[in-house]
């Protein structure tokens, strides 16, 4: 982390739009690590939620324009689009809006660019800044950002980013930190599918999966990830973090990007087939880990739940 001046809590105002399972959490720890955190949320109930964890609740996105920083987590482009220029958003007033903008979603480099030109219309600086994680590794301040925009304005927000979980690498003016994020899903998925084509190999060949993955997770070939996502394989719980519809997008920008900057892409295209399947059964509400299910399902096996306990490495969640 880069920073220019010691930052004491508190003395930015905060507001943060967008509570759901990612916003809650994250604006949960920028409140407990003392920063002063306004809420808003579509659905009021969810951000009044937090008033317990220490954040207020904003009525209206037009209450949140005199703060210094303002961040944004939302689902698709169109709802950032909403939030912050559309009626009543962020930007609606041009007498009155925050200085920075931190925006992590993960939306498209074309989206993310509109919204920048937008900010820089009306004075404000415009930081990128999408997450690695899900509500559950945000707690455990296991979360990581990768951030891109004018580096003064990173270097000024920069401890705000650090209290979100295990810190922000900042890479670069403009979009670059969009390429990252998409570029780190499409490794999320090709991982994903990887690791169940092997555990459904091991499984046939009469191996049960607890100590398959206890094994590979001691490995070499383990990793954060792999352990973490062990549980969902063990006991088929597919309670959603990610969803295959979600997974589908970010492959798509993938290819997109692929294809602007030519670059071949054949084994992500062909966990792209498998993830489209997964979007094809139906299943779209379930977790991503479905890859498994089907996987299974196509060699011609059935897979029940071990019911076994399995350590998925983030139990022990950071008290900062």
């Amino acid at each position: 982390m880069k920073t220019t001046d010691v930052h004491t809590p508190g003395t930015l105002r905060v507001g943060w739009i967008g509570a759901g399972r990612m916003g809650a959490a994250m604006a949960t720890r920028l409140a407990a690590a003392g920063e002063d955190v306004t809420v808003w949320n579509r659905t009021r109930s969810k951000a009044e939620a937090l008033v317990e964890r220490g954040c207020a609740v904003a009525d209206t996105i037009a209450d949140l324009r005199d703060h210094d920083v303002v961040f944004t987590m939302v689902s698709t482009p169109s709802d950032l689009e909403e939030v912050l220029v559309g009626e009543g958003g962020l930007l609606a007033d041009p007498e009155q809006a925050p200085s920075v903008v931190v925006d992590c979603s993960t939306v498209s480099p074309e989206s993310s660019a509109a919204m920048r030109a937008a900010c820089s219309e009306r004075g404000v600086d415009f930081l990128a800044s999408p997450v690695s994680g899900n509500g559950k590794v945000v707690a455990a301040g296991a979360l990581t950002l990768v951030v891109s925009g004018p580096e003064e304005t990173y270097d000024r927000v920069s401890a705000l980013l650090e209290h979100l979980g295990k810190g922000a690498t900042y890479v670069g003016e403009g979009e670059t930190a969009r390429l990252a994020k998409i570029c780190h899903n499409l490794m999320l998925g090709v991982v994903t599918q990887c690791l169940a084509e092997i555990t459904v190999l091991a499984e046939k060949g009469g191996m049960q999966r607890a100590p398959f993955l206890e094994f590979l997770n001691k490995s070499v070939m383990g990793s954060v990830f792999t352990r973490y996502k062990s549980p969902a394989f063990v006991n088929l719980d597919f309670t959603p973090t990610f969803t295959p519809i979600l997974l589908r997008k970010d492959f798509d920008l993938g290819f997109a990007a692929a294809h602007e900057l030519d670059v071949p892409m054949p084994v992500a295209a062909a966990t792209a087939a498998a993830v489209q399947a997964a979007v094809s059964s139906g299943r779209v509400d379930e977790d991503f880990a479905i890859l498994l299910d089907l996987q299974a399902k196509s060699s011609g096996i059935n897979l029940k739940p071990a019911n076994v306990p399995v350590d998925d490495g983030l139990s022990a969640a950071d008290q900062a």
